[in-house]
């Protein structure tokens, strides 16, 4: 069973401070038993030499017949057991051992009838000296890798800083705000060398600008070709109204009402996409305007008042996304379609095939329509683009039992106006 870590964990912070420990600890260890090596083995070496110069003398002195000097003797108490098996073997060596409670550096040697000729020499204070040596290396490095922490996450958290500011600039961009900008300062100095983070956000911002200015290129010339598409639509609808009654005369009258409506619902969305589109607010009774949206329709759609509201809204714009959600409801569902008012929540429900995927994953899309369906695909994104003027949450489902389900959550009420004031 795979182990789930708590989402902190993968932040690159986190992993930047576990790679400088660890690295720091791997280092601090390195440099430590090194140096503890080398001390010691200075230390050691320095007492085996003067263990074994005096085990020359003592040997010397025991040979002449002298007294032994305080130190040497033979076959001492306390000798350790291999230096004296070493020295029955007619050799010489040097061993730290334990003597009367302090550490002691012998020095043994052969002397006649199978003895041992022994030195001790005091190796307390060397041994502390190793004992001081690994506690300093242990605060020491403690210290260092405190330190290289607090070093190593102002950084890393500097350019995790700059990261997240380049992140959300993105999530500001992709939700529609193109005058998001990263401007890093590194970014304004371009003579200057700059880091990873510093091209990414050159590269964010420059991809910025010309989206932007596609877009805007985009949407003048679309409010271009509708708003000159406007004069001779105006004369062919004057036209077609002189013309005799019959057959053809329906059919041409249909197609320039047609496009008559495309060429206002492509200048609508050419205002929406400015983003200057502005409120007429005034207090609205939800459940009449609903009613009143229906009747205009001219559909058979049923409208259900479970709580009726009064919210404040724009009622033209309100009525926009009523109509056309009522419209693209019976045009491309199947009946029932029922319109349901429940507080400040309207629902538009038809018992068809239900939205297509990419309409339920991306949203509404201009010109693309799915399933051989007539339309042009602009009415939903009038009515999402319209819904956000609003300050309202317009989502887009499918019934579980079947249908396409559109839920428009207007903003809560005004300032003094109670629920279900009608």
């Amino acid at each position: 069973m795979r182990l789930a870590l708590p989402q902190w964990t993968a932040t690159l912070a986190v992993k930047a401070a576990v790679f400088i420990t660890v690295m720091c600890c791997a280092l601090a260890a390195l440099l430590g038993v090194l140096v503890h090596v080398q001390v010691t083995n200075q230390t050691v070496g320095q007492a085996r030499d003067l263990a074994l110069s005096r085990l020359t003398d003592a040997t010397a002195a025991f040979e002449a017949g002298d007294s032994l000097r305080p130190g040497a003797a033979v076959d001492p108490e306390g000798l350790p057991e291999p230096l004296r098996e070493l020295a029955a073997a007619g050799e010489r060596g040097t061993m730290v051992a334990q003597h009367r409670g302090r550490p002691t550096m012998w020095a043994a040697g052969p002397a006649d009838g199978g003895r041992a000729l022994a030195v001790a020499v005091d190796y307390g204070q060397q041994a502390r000296t190793i004992q001081g040596l690994d506690s300093a290396i242990q605060w020491s490095s403690g210290l260092a890798i405190g330190a290289t922490l607090l070093v190593g996450a102002f950084a890393v958290t500097r350019v995790t800083g700059r990261l997240h500011q380049t992140a959300r600039v993105a999530r500001r961009i992709s939700a529609g705000d193109l005058d998001a900008r990263v401007n890093d300062p590194r970014t304004k100095q371009p003579a200057q060398p700059q880091d990873e983070v510093a091209a990414v956000a050159a590269a964010l911002d420059s991809m910025a600008s010309s989206l932007q200015g596609k877009l805007l290129s985009e949407q003048r010339f679309t409010a271009d070709v509708a708003h000159e598409l406007r004069t001779p639509l105006t004369g062919l609808h004057a036209a077609a109204e002189l013309l005799p009654a019959g057959r053809p005369t329906e059919l041409v009258r249909d197609r320039v009402s047609a496009l008559r409506t495309l060429t206002e619902d492509l200048l609508e969305i050419s205002r929406l996409d400015t983003g200057r589109e502005r409120l007429e607010a005034d207090t609205e009774e939800l459940g009449a305007l609903a009613e009143r949206v229906v009747r205009a329709s001219g559909t058979d759609v049923e409208v259900r008042v479970v709580r009726d509201a009064r919210v404040e809204t724009d009622r033209r714009r309100l009525e926009r996304v009523l109509g056309n959600l009522v419209a693209n409801a019976d045009r491309h569902g199947r009946p029932a379609v029922l319109l349901t008012v429940d507080g400040p929540v309207v629902t538009v429900r038809d018992h068809g095939d239900g939205y297509p995927e990419y309409l339920l994953t991306h949203g509404p899309q201009r010109f693309r329509t799915e399933g051989g369906a007539k339309g042009h695909g602009l009415g939903l994104t009038i009515a999402l683009g319209q819904a956000e003027v609003l300050g309202a949450r317009l989502e887009f489902a499918n019934a579980p039992d079947g249908g396409a389900v559109a839920t428009l959550t207007l903003p809560q009420r005004g300032p003094g106006v109670p629920d279900g004031a009608v």
